[in-house]
């Protein structure tokens, strides 16, 4: 009976699905919806009374993400040109690795990161079933101890020096320093709708309050809680702290390692 009673909400979760995608792709056929060439994601409307940015708010953000990402990338140059040497001569495959991620407004964009995992290695696992879903249940990341993951990629990954490209989506305006986890449109559909519509509103970030709460460390249900409680809770000053607070989480993070 239970069974049955999942498989039916199951069902009516993939009809309203499939009915927000046929809307959104006849809106389009008549110049409104969904934008074909963007692939933006159609916005799910929530009932309840988000938090809202002041127009104050927005400027002194994106004053603080220009600011921090100009002097890391300038501090990080001669770091980064020395790991795209190593991942290149130590690896077969490109220096980056490119994954699409949904942005403020729901807008994808491609967030970059030095790879640290054989060439490949993601379509490989999406056209397998059993390692896909491997994959999904781990909140769509590899396990720490798969083979797949190359000897410089373990090093970067520990000390989050893999993400040091994300600056140049900082600079672009696609990210900011602090903020919401970047996830990818399939994980967004997971979310509560409410959730979803708190996704959309501001940028993800290269840090956040799931990374100096513990990091990978922290289950899935408590980044939600997190990424939720910063997005409700949002101010300058607290952008600041995370900041300030992320060094020491990181050097954390990479001595467990």
């Amino acid at each position: 009976m239970i069974g049955r009673q999942v498989s039916a909400e199951r069902l009516t979760l993939t009809q309203r699905a499939i009915g927000s995608i046929n809307v959104s792709a006849a809106e389009a056929e008549l110049g409104g919806g969904r934008d074909s060439i963007s692939g933006d994601l159609p916005r799910i409307v929530s009932a309840e009374v988000l938090p809202e940015l002041s127009a104050t708010d927005v400027v002194l953000q994106r004053v603080l993400d220009v600011v921090v990402a100009t002097v890391a990338a300038l501090l990080l140059i001669v770091p980064a040109l020395i790991i795209a040497l190593l991942v290149k001569t130590t690896s077969k495959g490109p220096v980056l690795f490119r994954q699409e991620r949904v942005g403020v407004g729901g807008k994808l964009f491609n967030v970059w990161k030095f790879r640290t995992m054989a060439d490949g290695t993601h379509a490989e696992v999406l056209a397998d079933d059993e390692l896909s879903q491997a994959y999904r249940d781990n909140d769509f990341k590899l396990s720490p101890n798969d083979p797949r993951i190359t000897r410089i990629g373990r090093i970067l990954r520990s000390t989050s020096l893999d993400e040091v490209p994300k600056l140049v989506n900082v600079l672009a305006g696609h990210m900011s320093i602090v903020g919401i986890r970047p996830l990818l449109a399939e994980e967004l559909a997971l979310r509560p709708v409410y959730d979803q519509d708190l996704y959309r509103r501001m940028r993800p970030g290269m840090t956040g309050l799931w990374q100096v709460e513990g990091r990978s460390t922290v289950q899935n249900a408590d980044r939600l809680h997190l990424d939720r409680r910063y997005l409700e809770d949002w101010s300058v000053l607290d952008d600041v702290k995370i900041i300030l607070r992320t060094p020491l989480a990181l050097l954390r993070v990479a001595h467990a390692h």
